[in-house]
């Protein structure tokens, strides 16, 4: 009987991700499948930061959760032959038995677009970008838009976007790098919060206070945001990684303010709305062939090496979308 490899939660995480916390084991694949299944082999491995929310609801021994780009190797589906590559929500495995073809889901339109951007631009990253702005947000051109966790898989599509809207787009990452990377991008303004008043800086450059706020970290700096944003302002929460790896987050609490400029706060997960992905799609293509979307990546090759690729997004290792190449 051949064997796959999978990653499973050792040990349920206490504060802190860390590697100890991850155990690779085997595991079986069928020598037989019956009709409608197939087998298909991990080509690219997504880590995002919600899956350290997510491995909090998961058991010890379980794979860790997670989506992939695959490559049929076996089948008895006429739909899916051999050869065939598809997205599925699998974890971490570096093969995958399929029973339930509904968990496959529809690939994108690459074209001649790199076969990793199904997990990046082209896929979950991209459409939450894209949706964000255009469904929850409805950003309007002349807004000023802030972004933080800018410099990651959503946020630097984000600001992108906003640019194309024709709004002004302040972001907010890690490094003086990454700072220079988004302007690059077109970012009207970027800051460093390692080494500057994000406060302080967002009052310079929008003193009337932005109307729009994109959400990925939480804390301190969407605790600045929302002090400056302006009456009827609109914030959609995408993230909070700042938080994901503290045992009992607390405030502060901004319910004041929230309140007195009448604020609209809205939680959005694009995997409540997958049937719309292939409109995002179509247009996140369109605007990388008229060179107005750019996109990183930051990929690291070897299946063996996927807890270490996951814990750098905790440490700001990756710019752009982190990709592991099985």
């Amino acid at each position: 009987m051949s064997k796959c490899k999978i990653w499973t939660l050792k040990a349920g995480f206490q504060g802190q991700a860390k590697r100890s916390d991850f155990q690779l084991v085997e595991g079986d694949l069928p020598t037989h499948l019956n009709d409608g299944e197939l087998v298909c082999e991990a080509l690219y491995l997504s880590v995002d930061p919600y899956m350290r929310l997510f491995s909090d609801w998961s058991k010890v021994g379980e794979p860790i959760v997670g989506e992939q780009v695959a490559r049929v190797t076996a089948s008895k589906n006429a739909k899916y032959p051999v050869g065939t590559t598809i997205r599925l929500s699998s974890g971490w495995r570096s093969h995958t038995h399929v029973r339930d073809v509904s968990t496959i889901d529809v690939m994108p339109e690459l074209g001649d677009l790199p076969l990793s951007l199904t997990l990046g631009v082209m896929g979950m990253p991209g459409m939450t970008a894209y949706f964000t702005l255009v469904d929850v947000l409805k950003l309007r051109k002349g807004e000023t838009l802030l972004v933080s966790g800018a410099a990651g898989a959503v946020g630097s599509l984000a600001g992108q976007i906003g640019k194309i809207i024709g709004c002004t787009v302040i972001g907010v990452a890690g490094s003086d790098a990454k700072v220079q990377w988004l302007k690059e991008l077109g970012f009207d303004h970027a800051f460093n919060y390692k080494t500057e008043d994000i406060g302080k800086s967002i009052e310079k450059v929008a003193p009337e206070g932005v109307h729009c706020y994109c959400d990925m970290v939480g804390g301190e700096i969407s605790f600045q945001a929302i002090k400056r944003m302006r009456n009827h302002g609109r914030m959609v929460v995408l993230g909070s990684i700042s938080t994901y790896n503290t045992t009992n987050p607390t405030g502060p609490y901004l319910f004041t303010d929230i309140l007195t400029k009448s604020l609209t706060i809205t939680g959005f997960i694009i995997f409540n709305i997958r049937e719309k992905w292939h409109i995002g799609e179509k247009q996140m293509a369109e605007w990388i062939k008229q060179g107005k979307l750019k996109y990183r990546e930051t990929i690291t090759d070897g299946f063996e090496h996927m807890p270490e690729a996951f814990l750098g997004l905790f440490e700001g290792k990756n710019t752009g979308k982190a990709v592991v190449k099985a």
